[in-house]
């Protein structure tokens, strides 16, 4: 579900890139926001796994999100950020290319998502966030992995 501000009927969203296009996913679902770090790789997960780190005492699996979706993978670079989010309860980081700010959106200027997206399937994604001169993908944490993926994930915290 959206959380929305009862009065003015906006939803608050972490900004990022990932190749042309511009993502959003709700703030109640980001932990933090952290600089590429090394990623110790682990044998026998998904391509887009790149990982885990220690982040804080806490073994946190890494996912490409370029990888994820199907995008051409490109090497990182100074603004490639790993935006760490809940998924149920496991938290997951995500590299991106960049993560650029925190915007409230309109909540009457969310619609739907058209099937495909700048190659991202619908599936993954909650809505389109039409606003002035920009296009806004909202992301559906809860389809980016699925159950079976998330337990794998889980096996790799623990």
């Amino acid at each position: 579900m959206l959380e929305q501000k009862e009065i003015t009927g906006e939803v608050k969203v972490i900004v990022f890139r990932l190749k042309d296009e511009e993502y959003g996913v709700e703030v109640n679902q980001v932990k933090s926001i952290e600089k590429l770090e090394h990623i110790t790789r682990v044998p026998r997960t998904p391509k887009f796994v790149k990982g885990v780190i220690n982040l804080r005492g806490v073994v946190t699996p890494i996912i490409d999100l370029r990888s994820r979706f199907g995008l051409e993978e490109t090497a990182y670079g100074e603004s490639t950020r790993i935006i760490i989010v809940g998924v149920g309860e496991l938290e997951v980081g995500l590299i991106v290319d960049a993560a650029n700010d925190v915007i409230d959106i309109p909540i009457d200027a969310i619609e739907p998502p058209p099937e495909v997206v700048g190659g991202v399937e619908a599936a993954y994604l909650r809505g389109v966030a039409k606003l002035e001169k920009r296009l806004l993908i909202l992301l559906n944490l809860d389809k980016v992995l699925s159950n079976e993926e998330i337990k794998q994930l889980d096996a790799l915290e623990g």
